[in-house]
């Protein structure tokens, strides 16, 4: 049988098949999808590797921007820390979101201890700043997601009394420690800052692991500080200040037996007039009751 594909057939199917198999080729080079994301390229020294979209790539330009214009001074330009502030490379975004929207840092001093104050930057910023410091090396742990659904106020009370009150009070006013040390108050803060300050352990506060607290009774914590420490039901009386049962215990016996001794020296001085009135009246010496020879008595 003769073939139906003769060489000169074959020569006149030669160059359009040359032409299709040249663009497919310029179409795989042009249209293929890339495989790395735009998100991934080098900034400064950091390389962008969290980033998915371009808009988290400006995100984390904008947070190099504040950290450089705001935080390089005392950490460094590349975060490694320095003689008057600690190394943030692995910290993970939770310690830097806490310390940061917190109002701890940026401090105006760097010799002064981290106080409470505003932040100095939006939510937008402050997750910028901790993305990007994230973004420079591996570890530490991710801003937290809160779920309160479900969660039990009663047994975040439980969690809390046995691993925070010893140092917060139970009431969450916060207390002096030791050296200088103090314990802050627990208000006015946010679930994700209660819960990366559980994580993370700021500070001179123990890091709490799930081993030690899990996620359902980290989420209970957060309920009770949120809602019975933050917003606390009213009982009536006074509070004195919230600061805790025994020191209030110590302010109303103090109060109670205060009382009870300005009663009895009121009493005291009542009684005793009263004696001085009726020692000038008529059953005393002298009084119009007295008989004759009484009153020559006491004439004489």
């Amino acid at each position: 049988m003769r073939s139906s594909f003769s060489p000169k057939r074959l020569r006149r199917l030669a160059a359009p098949l040359t032409i299709v198999v040249v663009a497919v080729a310029i179409a795989a080079v042009f249209f293929t999808p890339q495989t790395k994301s735009v998100a991934a390229r080098s900034l400064g020294s950091a390389e962008l590797t969290s980033a998915t979209s371009p808009n988290a790539a400006a995100a984390l330009a904008e947070g190099k921007t504040l950290f450089d214009n705001n935080c390089s001074s005392c950490h460094g330009v590349e975060a490694q820390g320095s003689a008057i502030a600690p190394n943030l490379r692995g910290v993970g975004s939770a310690t830097v979101d806490l310390w940061v929207s917190s109002g701890w840092m940026p401090l105006a001093n760097p010799t002064a201890q981290p106080a409470r104050k505003p932040s100095k930057f939006d939510n937008a910023q402050t997750v910028a700043i901790a993305d990007y410091v994230a973004s420079l090396a591996k570890g530490g742990l991710a801003i937290p997601k809160v779920n309160l659904k479900g969660s039990n106020v009663a047994t975040g009370f439980s969690v809390f009394a046995l691993n925070c009150a010893p140092c917060h009070t139970v009431t969450g006013a916060g207390d002096a420690l030791a050296n200088g040390i103090y314990a802050p108050a627990l208000h006015g803060l946010s679930a994700t800052m209660i819960a990366e300050a559980i994580r993370t352990g700021p500070g001179n506060m123990p890091r709490f692991s799930t081993f030690t607290i899990s996620k359902a009774q980290l989420d209970d914590v957060v309920a009770y500080v949120t809602k019975n420490i933050e917003n606390p039901t009213n009982p009536g009386g006074l509070g004195l200040g919230g600061v805790g049962p025994v020191a209030e215990g110590f302010v109303g016996l103090f109060v109670g037996v205060g009382l009870c001794v300005l009663v009895a020296l009121w009493i005291g001085d009542r009684t005793e007039r009263e004696d001085g009135a009726h020692g000038k009246g008529g059953d005393g010496p002298g009084g119009p009751d007295a008989d004759e020879s009484e009153r020559e008595v006491v004439h004489a």
